[in-house]
């Protein structure tokens, strides 16, 4: 059970204080305190906090929420939490990725018809004007969409098992370009034989950018 490892974390990212979920379930905060510095409790406790929270039964108990992608934590009824990762790793999913930086709003109607999405912290200038290093990206998860979608579009791409790039894609005959706005760097094409050999994956389309300002 993730029970202790989850309450903290659920409860904050839902802005319940320890006092207002202890009288929801009628203990002391101090009981709320002790199980999440790590004190056992009984499952019919962690159930009636898991329901106080809205959190499903099974996820709340069965695996740890902190470093799961696939799940994207209500703070309301109008936003939601995405990860935000530093890289992405070859031949580990979205959902499996642990190397997160932190995690930001997004409109709840955006996950409607069950898509989901992450963000990317840019590292480099090869996207440069249009980003710049540091930006956060938000992309949808667009492994399943076909190749029509991705023609024109920012996207992340994986080539030959190494970390996502991000460039522009075009498509051209069976080839694909991968473009940067910063001149600097050379475009990269990939004809067809290349594209399944490697192999040439897009994994998201760019859905908006976040630059913070120092």
């Amino acid at each position: 059970m993730y029970f202790n490892t989850n309450l903290a974390f659920v409860r904050k990212q839902k802005k319940v204080s320890q006092l207002e979920l202890a009288k929801k379930i009628g203990v002391d905060q101090s009981t709320i305190s002790l199980w999440e510095k790590g004190m056992d409790t009984t499952v019919e406790n962690a159930i009636k906090v898991a329901e106080a929270l809205d959190v499903p039964i099974p996820d709340f108990l069965g695996r740890d929420l902190r470093f799961d992608n696939a799940t994207q934590v209500d703070i309301n009824d109008n936003v939601v939490k995405i990860p935000v990762l530093g890289v992405i790793k070859a031949g580990i999913p979205i959902e499996a990725q642990q190397n997160i930086l932190e995690y930001i709003e997004i409109p709840k109607q955006w996950t409607t018809g069950g898509r989901q999405y992450y963000g990317l912290k840019i590292n480099g200038d090869s996207m440069y004007p249009k980003y710049a290093e540091n930006d956060t990206v938000v992309f949808e998860d667009s492994r399943t969409y076909g190749p029509d979608v991705f023609n024109n579009k920012d996207c992340a791409v994986m080539v030959n098992g190494d970390d996502a790039t991000f460039k522009k894609v075009l498509f051209q005959n069976d080839s694909i370009i991968l473009q940067p706005y910063n001149s600097n760097y050379q475009i990269q094409i990939f004809n067809k034989e290349q594209i399944e050999k490697l192999p040439v994956k897009i994994i998201g389309i760019a859905k908006e950018k976040r630059t913070k300002i120092d």
